[in-house]
């Protein structure tokens, strides 16, 4: 049988030590230390939270290696689905939990092309399919309707997250957060935070 050929990332040197030594003993895994060279079937990242850093060394990941990656993580919340699917997150093991056979099904898992979500987050995931179903199906909505991401800052906003706070869950800029919000207000005529999530509540939006 083919050997899976992975490449550890861990924010931490215990982890990353574990990882590989764990991956080492496997007859059915084979460890990359150098992925340029040769191109790996599945990442396991280790990390803490998924921040704008993190994010952005997975998306250049993406971008340049393209296989699916397992993460092990300390906390992950609903927002972060989008955020892990654009970069080809496939397995999302929370850290608390985590077992080496848990851990060694999921990159098999990945390797031949399945995944492993929590349920909170495919739920999420299921819901942004929907409002992106109902945004094709449904383009008469005009310009009173949100954009998916519109949607998740007012949402964020509705559960009391600062700008701040709704970039870091969203990985965007704070800048970007700001300049989303400016045009939900600028285009549906809403004065400010409190009138912005009370029309979106009103309406349905989110």
């Amino acid at each position: 049988m083919e050997k899976v050929r992975v490449v550890v990332q861990a924010a931490d040197h215990l982890s990353m030590t574990g990882l590989i030594a764990y991956f080492g003993s496997r007859s059915d895994v084979r460890v990359l230390e150098n992925a340029q060279h040769e191109k790996p079937d599945v990442v396991v990242v280790a990390v803490n939270r998924l921040t704008a850093e993190v994010v952005s060394r997975l998306r250049r990941a993406a971008a340049h290696v393209g296989a699916p990656v397992v993460l092990i993580v300390d906390e992950v919340g609903e927002a972060d689905v989008l955020t892990a699917v654009e970069c080809r997150i496939v397995a999302i093991l929370p850290r608390a939990t985590v077992t080496d056979q848990l851990v060694l099904r999921s990159v098999l898992s990945a390797a031949a092309g399945g995944g492993v979500m929590p349920p909170n987050m495919v739920a999420e995931l299921l819901r942004h399919v929907q409002r992106l179903q109902q945004q094709v199906l449904s383009p008469e909505g005009g310009p009173d309707r949100l954009s998916a991401r519109e949607a998740d800052v007012l949402r964020l906003m509705a559960d009391g997250l600062d700008t701040a706070e709704i970039a870091g869950r969203l990985s965007y800029s704070e800048r970007t957060i700001k300049n989303v919000f400016y045009g939900i207000t600028t285009r549906l005529n809403l004065r400010n935070r409190p009138h912005a999530v009370a029309y979106a509540l009103r309406k349905g939006m989110i």
